[in-house]
């Protein structure tokens, strides 16, 4: 059939065909959306079928896809592309038949959203299949007490008087100005990766909030603007969307409304997650292990970096390689999916576990070289000591305050990934090896942990630990606790260690007493100002002595 005809056509006459062809050729005008001897063809096929009949019609009035339903419902298939731009609608408006005298129903509904729609509209039949009732619906440009959309009531068919192409005009100009003033209040720029962070999880709602702060500065450093959030506690996850569905629908409006073409969430998502989001919205949806992923793949500088960032990405890629579809495209490139690239993900399993065993070997190897490294250490009788700590906390700036290095310093989650470490000598000729460390974090994804692995081995080395911390940070003993928790999963905590207190230079009299006395062990210092750098290396030395043979 020349149409594009979607559905279930099977069993239909020759006849029935080319009335469905028949209404794929002609054009719908945008007053009403059809006249009244369309509007009475189209009822009485519908009703002759027993189906519900469907057409997207364009803004120039012609139908791009006749969708033949069943008695229930019809079922749109995958749309191409939507059209780009700041609060760009489909460029499409569902006219379709209701064989009884119903409104639109929730699906319809969701349908409008979730394929942005110029609008949706269903023509109620009566006993003898004769049009009888229009209901139809719109979004709303902005946020209001009526909800996403603008339901019209049912209406006498033949008493329509709406040009839906000015309609849409007048909704997509509106919703560029509600984007517009968003991004400008918000300090956006019009362009580039923009996210809405979304958080559904059992917990307390306070603590969803501090986890999203986290979550927003991860994207900060991926390079992504985030416009919005949402929260929502749930007594238990849904396994199919994670949100219900109307949840998701008020989250897509509110993705439209600011322009976001990222749906990051909080939470892990599952593979069946994954496929069933991306196969609703038309947005990139990404969890936190992917944000994190894609950090990793960004800062990732050596070798032995590269190679574990790529074998995390792949053992996470690999569950999700069901079947290539919309889920996995969106995966590859861009946000989420850099490091083994495109490529890779399409790879399938088999390959993913060749490539992997592979990457297992070039790891030992450079773990070999770097035992032999430290073992040279030993040998010139050198104590080593590691920054550990909470990313973000300034390790990196106080590795080259102590040793004069250029060591890539920024205000940034994970700026640091590989190793480094530096030689120095401190007062009384004494000299040690420093050695920066990747940060922790909370909730750190199971494929970095053991992705990792090389990398902080440099730990188990160790003569002493500088656990350092942002003494300005709201959730600083939050991040001291997690600090210790990780090392001691790691079995790590017998190593002496020094709590180093940075950035102290942000804290006014009273907001250091306090800090005095949350941490009496702790050691004051600021990189900035280079307060208490001396009392530092004094500990350090003082501390040496008793670990060092």
């Amino acid at each position: 059939m020349a149409a594009p005809v979607h559905g279930n056509t099977a069993g239909l006459k020759p006849s029935q065909v080319k009335a469905l062809t028949r209404l794929y050729q002609r054009r719908y005008p945008a007053l009403g959306g059809y006249t009244l001897e369309q509007a009475r063809e189209l009822g009485l096929l519908s009703s002759e079928l027993g189906r519900q009949i469907g057409l997207l019609i364009d803004r120039q009035g012609r139908p791009r896809i006749v969708v033949v339903g069943d008695a229930h419902g019809i079922v749109i298939p995958e749309l191409p592309p939507g059209r780009h731009g700041s609060g760009r609608l489909r460029g499409l408006r569902l006219l379709h038949t209701h064989l009884n005298q119903d409104p639109l129903n929730e699906e319809d509904l969701m349908d409008l959203i979730f394929l942005r729609l110029d609008s949706i509209a269903a023509l109620g039949l009566d006993a003898s299949g004769h049009p009888s009732l229009l209901s139809w619906a719109h979004l709303l440009p902005m946020e209001t007490d009526q909800g996403p959309y603008r339901l019209i009531p049912q209406t006498s068919w033949d008493h329509v008087q709406v040009n839906f192409v000015e309609q849409a005009e007048a909704i997509e100009e509106e919703l560029g100005r509600t984007i517009a003033a968003h991004l400008a209040a918000q300090g956006y720029a019009s362009s580039g990766d923009r996210a809405v962070l979304i958080s559904v999880d059992t917990l307390p709602r306070a603590e969803q909030e501090r986890s999203l702060l986290e979550l927003a500065e991860l994207a900060r450093t991926a390079g992504i603007s985030v416009v919005n959030t949402m929260i929502q506690r749930v007594p238990r996850l849904n396994p199919k969307h994670i949100l219900g569905k109307g949840k998701l629908a008020e989250l897509e409006v509110l993705a439209l409304r600011a322009n976001a073409g990222l749906l990051l969430f909080d939470q892990d998502l599952s593979p069946t997650q994954i496929r069933n989001l991306t196969q609703l919205s038309e947005r990139k949806v990404l969890d936190r292990t992917q944000l994190i992923l894609d950090i990793f793949a960004q800062h990732a500088k050596t070798r032995a970096g590269k190679l574990q960032v790529e074998m995390a990405q792949l053992r996470y890629a690999m569950p999700r390689l069901i079947r290539q579809d919309r889920a996995m495209s969106r995966l590859a490139g861009g946000i989420g999916g850099r490091g083994p690239g495109e490529t890779k993900l399409e790879m399938d399993r088999r390959k993913i576990r060749l490539r992997i065993a592979k990457i297992k070997q070039e790891l030992d190897a450079l773990r070999r070289r770097r035992e032999a490294t430290r073992t040279r250490r030993q040998k010139m009788g050198l104590p080593i000591v590691a920054m550990v700590g909470y990313t973000n906390t300034g390790k990196s700036s106080l590795l080259n305050v102590l040793t004069t290095s250029d060591v890539l310093a920024e205000n940034k989650l994970f700026a640091t990934l590989d190793p480094t470490s530096r030689r120095v000598r401190f007062p009384e000729d004494r000299e040690v090896i420093l050695t920066d460390t990747v940060g922790f974090i909370r909730r750190l994804p199971p494929e970095l942990k053991e992705a990792f692995r090389a990398t902080l081995e440099e730990l188990d080395e160790a003569d002493l630990f500088l656990h350092v911390a942002d003494a300005a940070h709201p959730e600083l003993e939050q991040q001291v606790r997690d600090v210790r928790a990780i090392l001691t999963d790691m079995e790590l905590h017998e190593i002496p260690t020094l709590l180093v207190l940075n950035k102290l230079d942000r804290l006014d009299a009273r907001q250091r007493e306090e800090l005095g006395g949350m941490f009496a062990e702790g050691i004051g210092i600021s990189v900035v100002s280079g307060e208490g750098l001396e009392n530092l290396v004094a500990r350090i030395l003082a501390t040496l002595p008793a670990t060092v043979t």
